[in-house]
């Protein structure tokens, strides 16, 4: 098994588990990857998804570059990592990307799919990909700059610079910063956070974000509308509603 996958407390914990390779994503972690995000989603009981890397080196150093050798041009039109990057982008669950060591190439695209990324100190981030006389593409170019900018998104794929965690937050690559020991604990704490909201709300969300983000205003706020009124037929509304009234917890029941 190149990726262990544990469930707890609404949680389910992907660890890449290939330390001797840096946790290289060939292609039979890429479809273990894929397996477990298809079991989260016929899962209930999963609300968020957290991908860390074994090892304490290494998130994910990227693609096997002897599998990227041995590929032909047609194979890259075959939706491949790019295809499951965008899966998990689009997973109804929420999606954090834990990063302690490297996260390059693939391994970096692979962060950059998930809803929000934590760094720690020896976090590094980079898309050296033109090192190999190939670009970035498993989302990387479009992620990146959407995520970051433009102009900084361009610095890093054109020149391959590898940066830290702490510059990866002032830059908002990352969304969190923190201490290596203090990982799993961060992770955990955002989590519950989001467990704490309505399911359909944290759904339809994202949902409205990923696809308000790359059209236009007008469109956008259609999608926040239609969004919001699918929300406001839900159970959970009337719960999240009336609970606030009677302060007291909201019980939400994800319908």
């Amino acid at each position: 098994m190149n990726l262990l996958v544990e469930k707890k407390e609404g949680i389910m914990w992907l660890t890449l588990n290939r330390p001797e390779t840096r946790n290289a994503l060939d292609a039979q972690t890429l479809n273990e990857i894929d397996a477990a995000f298809l079991e989260a989603e016929s899962d209930s009981s999963v609300r968020v998804i957290i991908v860390q890397g074994a090892g304490g080196k290494s998130f994910a150093a990227g693609a096997d570059i002897k599998q990227l050798h041995e590929r032909e041009a047609l194979a890259a039109l075959i939706p491949g990592m790019q295809g499951l990057y965008t899966k998990i982008e689009n997973s109804s669950k929420v999606t954090i990307a834990a990063v302690n060591g490297f996260a390059l190439g693939g391994g970096c695209e692979l962060a950059l799919a998930c809803d929000i990324r934590i760094a720690t100190k020896k976090a590094k981030f980079g898309l050296p990909e033109l090192n190999l006389g190939i670009i970035p593409g498993a989302g990387g170019t479009q992620r990146l700059s959407r995520i970051v900018g433009k102009g900084r998104a361009l610095d890093m794929i054109l020149t391959g610079k590898i940066i830290d965690g702490e510059e990866a937050e002032r830059i908002g690559l990352v969304t969190y910063f923190t201490d290596e020991e203090s990982l799993v604990e961060k992770a955990e704490s955002i989590a519950s956070d989001v467990m704490k909201k309505g399911p359909v709300a944290v759904q339809l969300a994202k949902f409205a974000i990923h696809k308000g983000f790359d059209v236009d205003s007008d469109t956008a706020m259609w999608i926040e509308k239609l969004s919001q009124a699918v929300a406001f037929g839900t159970e959970d509304k009337k719960e999240g509603t009336l609970a606030f009234l009677e302060k007291r917890k909201a019980e939400f029941k994800n319908k």
